[in-house]
């Protein structure tokens, strides 16, 4: 029995600091993905709207996206000069 408890252990003292290696990964491709989601309906707004550049409130407004957005990691979204980015 305290041979498995040893071997159970060894597992999760290698396999905990990976997840969370990886977590950090995802949540940063997640952010990625996202903005460039954003830039995409910001193209979209500009070629209903005649060139307008669009903040974020007349994204939501319009329907392009969905009001509160933020990435995976918390961060807030800002459309800045036409540009996502992150704060």
């Amino acid at each position: 029995m305290l041979v498995v408890m040893l071997v159970i252990s060894i597992l999760l003292l290698i396999t905990i600091p990976n997840v969370t290696k990886h977590n950090q990964s995802i949540q940063k491709k997640g952010c990625e993905g996202l903005k460039s989601m954003i830039q995409a309906q910001i193209t979209a707004y500009e070629i209903d709207h005649d060139g307008k550049t669009p903040s974020l409130g007349d994204l939501e407004s319009e329907g392009y996206i969905k009001k509160n957005l933020a990435c995976p990691n918390g961060k807030p979204i800002v459309i800045s000069n036409g540009s996502v980015q992150t704060r």
